[in-house]
């Protein structure tokens, strides 16, 4: 009998709430119901967009850093403080202990050594970073805007060959095919002809400026290194949510004169910028959300007020407080759900719009990319939804228990 009773107060309540929602003739709560849903709309809509912008900006940046960086550096541990790597060796044993850690997808060599660009009349000074043919090139390749990369099979050529920034090309006035000369300040002093055969764009301004790419095996003639000494090794992760854990692991395997850091330590100023992106999500996710609950609060106790006449005689008849406040309970997840369907067609719509056309566009000089990114989760979506629709109803339970204050006889004599 219990569960009867249940089931018809259930549907009592539901059908009243479904006939107030769909039979509503007063012009005025309509306006107020249009207002709270397009509230609802769009600050679901701008959750989204928010959530998908952050994720986007910390993955491309991160994945920029992390492809031309790697994720964890070795090197020598020594007081040199300059932009010219020393010499080390590790040996073969240890590289291959250290390629099979779980989570580390591979572990490359890498040297860089300062130069001094001349061409066109114009000087530039950058660092010559040098690759060897183990080198993974699938992420240069992806940055490189004009020409091929180096080609490690031909030994001889390689060593001529180089590919520089497009910033520095502008400098400089070059292109894929010119050559130039670059000195190497040592005793005694060097210099190298090379001819580009590639040009890359990174958009972080501050590698761009310096970096230039070459061949390994020369940074080795110049600097009258052994063939098995190199500047240092770059190790690529696979998960870099397990990055400091990694990082730890392969710190505590290295000899006492070799050390080893992450990407976060070699570049802290970009990746405590992207940390702070998170605080402003926070931020703009409660302002959404604030608006959204005073809308739908303002709506709610509108709505019951209107309905003081309906109210008062349910009651009459009856009803209890819970059956009544239900009423509007069912009503307002009514609306909700309608501001939630259009906040979901709205910022999923414009966010896959973006994505495919990225009609917004960024100054990539200040924001490290061209365009605004968005990388869109279906979890975070879905998230997103049950939070505000699970919030929206808690605190509507607060202005429903106006209903209780509600007295049948003046409620049915109030006009």
């Amino acid at each position: 009998m219990f569960c009867l009773k249940h089931i018809l107060d259930l549907n009592f309540s539901f059908f009243i709430a479904k006939r107030i929602t769909f039979n509503a003739e007063r012009s005025f709560s309509k306006l107020i119901v249009r207002i709270a849903i397009l509230g609802i709309t769009l600050g679901l809509a701008v959750m989204i967009l928010a959530v998908g912008i952050v994720k986007g900006f910390k993955s491309e940046i991160r994945e920029k850093i992390r492809g031309f960086a790697g994720d964890i550096r070795i090197a020598k541990l020594d007081l040199n403080m300059s932009y010219e790597t020393s010499p080390f060796v590790l040996s073969s044993l240890r590289q291959q202990t250290i390629g099979h850690f779980p989570g580390i997808a591979y572990i490359q060599p890498f040297a860089t050594k300062p130069g001094i660009i001349k061409a066109n009349g114009e000087v530039e000074s950058v660092i010559l970073k040098g690759l060897d043919q183990t080198y993974h090139l699938d992420y240069l390749k992806s940055i490189l805007v004009a020409g091929r990369p180096i080609n490690f099979l031909d030994s001889a050529r390689s060593q001529r060959e180089i590919i520089i920034s497009r910033f520095t090309a502008n400098q400089l006035r070059l292109r894929v095919g010119d050559d130039f000369l670059m000195y190497f300040v040592q005793e005694p002093l060097r210099k190298r002809k090379f001819t580009i055969v590639g040009i890359f764009d990174l958009g972080v301004e501050d590698m761009d400026k310096v970096y230039v790419i070459g061949d390994l095996a020369l940074i080795r003639r110049l600097n009258n290194w052994a063939p098995s000494q190199v500047g240092g090794y770059e190790i690529r992760i696979k998960d870099f949510d397990r990055l400091d854990a990694i990082a730890g692991t392969v710190y505590d395997h290295l000899d006492f004169n070799i050390k080893s850091y992450s990407v976060k330590e070699s570049f802290p100023v970009i990746f405590q910028w992207l940390s702070m992106l998170d605080v402003n999500t926070q931020v703009i996710l409660a302002l959404m959300l604030i608006v959204a609950i005073i809308n739908m609060i303002s709506a709610l106790l509108i709505i019951i007020l209107e309905r003081t006449n309906m109210i008062g005689i349910l009651k009459a008849m009856g009803s209890s407080n819970w059956e009544v406040r239900k009423i509007f309970l069912y009503h307002a997840a009514y609306l909700i759900g309608v501001g939630l369907l259009l906040g979901n067609i709205l910022g999923l719509g414009m966010s896959i719009l973006q994505q495919k056309t990225h009609f917004l566009k960024l100054d990539q000089a200040s924001y490290y990319i061209s365009f605004v990114p968005i990388e869109l989760n279906l979890i975070d979506v879905f998230l997103l939804n049950v939070g505000t629709l699970s919030i929206c109803i808690l605190v509507l339970i607060i202005p429903s228990l106006l209903v209780a204050k509600i007295s049948p006889i003046q409620a049915i004599t109030f006009k």
